[in-house]
């Protein structure tokens, strides 16, 4: 359908500004987003981002007094039990932080625009760990995937993705044939009752619509009043207003302890961040004076498109592939040692693209495919910390969820950083590492879903060709 005939019947959208949220906020309120894969940060700016979350990581994250941290994860690369027992943890110390700290916390589980992704796994373990911490059963799970910035939007509960003008339901999409988090249907009430196997049927389901959000705040806060504890909320976005609206009417909703499950923009609507400008290359502090290192390891047709487009536009950046066969077999270290010194000999004269073979290796199983993936992905991990080591690079560009998160935590070992902002309009999340031996090397996460056919090759043209 074209998304000029899927918006028109609908009503006109309410005018709420950043700073009107921004005002209603509890100032001892803070959000904890446990982020399934860094990219939740592409929406945000100047915020605090923990790979680790040990005491300490948490209790000096709130001290900064933010609205929002974000806690690294990494869950969508995991196993079901691992996943769990991550958001366990993160939960009792966040919570324990938290009331040394006099911060009242709200989870925010933070999963993927496209339906992938450990749900509903991921807030059932966050309800259960809340209740065992001595806290109150969360009375409602919002669900609000939409990323308007990236094209995904809801409508009448069902979620689309939106590109070259046409809306597409996004169970049609490739994305709803992923490996591991497939899925069939694009009403997210359905999907709920996919995903849960029918413990929550579609009918059960509340679907909090385009129609009663552009009623007003009132009108959505009475409508989530009088919802039954424990309801799942199915939320309509089109763009940031609405997301607006929604976090206006939460406020005035203190008795009700929600969950959220969100895209990534949701956060920056629900604490009354301006969408940020793109952070200029002027801004941005480079402490060597090599190429850049760009590691591509998603798989998904839009990144095979930018990946191709980025050597079109720039064909004398040297392109390494990395063989996956090679990286999974007793190969792997002979051939990880060659790789980095030829990258590192490259980057001596400018950028480098590093990547994996474009052919994606699967197993028979979903778990099977994880598993390939985690050694694919740690082979990655392996040759940049090699490269680090020999060369350090003007920037790294990670391209993809589990690849960018792994690049973060164990090649960089970025323990903390500060998310500085988004590199293009509400996408690509630019973080300036606190600690370890990245510090001075802008980090870029991008993920693999996200831009058009020429974000990658903008993306390094700002950073590359900066003065």
């Amino acid at each position: 359908m074209h998304i000029d005939a899927l918006l028109a019947p609908l009503p006109a959208p309410v005018e709420i500004d950043a700073a009107e949220v921004r005002a209603a906020l509890d100032p001892q309120g803070v959000l904890v987003v446990l982020d399934d894969d860094p990219t939740g940060t592409q929406s945000v700016a100047n915020l605090p981002v923990l790979t680790r979350w040990e005491h300490e990581d948490l209790a000096g994250a709130f001290a900064t007094g933010a609205p929002a941290i974000y806690v690294l994860t990494n869950t969508r690369s995991l196993d079901e039990e691992s996943a769990a027992q991550r958001n366990r943890e993160v939960v009792a110390v966040a919570l324990a932080a938290a009331s040394e700290s006099g911060r009242r916390v709200t989870f925010v589980s933070r999963g993927d625009s496209t339906l992938r992704g450990h749900f509903p796994l991921e807030t059932d373990v966050l309800a259960a760990e809340i209740v065992a911490h001595g806290g109150g059963a969360p009375e409602l799970t919002l669900l609000v995937p939409a990323f308007p910035d990236a094209g995904r939007i809801t409508v009448d509960s069902v979620h689309y993705w939106v590109t070259a003008g046409e809306a597409t339901p996004v169970g049609e999409t490739p994305f709803a044939a992923d490996a591991t988090f497939g899925f069939a249907s694009s009403n997210l009430r359905d999907w709920v009752a996919e995903k849960t196997e029918g413990r929550i049927p579609a009918d059960q389901v509340a679907a909090l619509t385009i129609s009663i959000i552009r009623s007003g705040v009132d009108a959505v806060a009475s409508f989530l009043r009088d919802l039954p504890a424990g309801c799942v909320v199915a939320v309509d976005v089109v763009e940031e207003s609405d997301m607006r609206v929604v976090a206006l009417a939460l406020q005035q909703l203190p008795e009700r302890e929600v969950l959220l499950r969100v895209g990534p923009p949701y956060v920056r609507a629900h604490i009354g961040q301006e969408i940020a400008e793109p952070v200029k290359a002027a801004d941005i502090p480079f402490a060597y004076d090599r190429g850049g290192l760009v590691v591509v390891g998603s798989h998904v047709p839009l990144t095979t498109q930018q990946l191709e487009e980025l050597r079109r536009q720039r064909p004398d950046t040297a392109t390494i592939e990395l063989d996956v066969p090679s990286l999974i077999d007793d190969r792997r270290e002979q051939y990880l040692d060659a790789q980095a010194n030829a990258v590192a000999e490259a980057l001596a004269s400018g950028s480098v693209i590093v990547h994996t073979t474009r052919e994606l290796v699967t197993g028979a199983t979903g778990e099977e495919s994880l598993e390939i993936a985690r050694k694919v992905s740690s082979g990655v991990v392996e040759l940049v910390r090699r490269v680090l080591a020999i060369a350090p690079p003007r920037f790294v560009i990670a391209k993809g969820g589990i690849t960018s998160s792994d690049v973060a935590s164990e090649a960089l070992e970025i323990r903390r950083a500060t998310v500085l902002g988004p590199m293009l309009p509400g996408i690509v999340s630019l973080w300036q590492p606190q600690t370890g031996p990245a510090v001075g090397i802008p980090y870029i996460v991008f993920a693999g879903n996200v831009g058009e056919p020429d974000s990658l090759a903008r993306v390094v043209a700002t950073l590359a060709d900066a003065n």
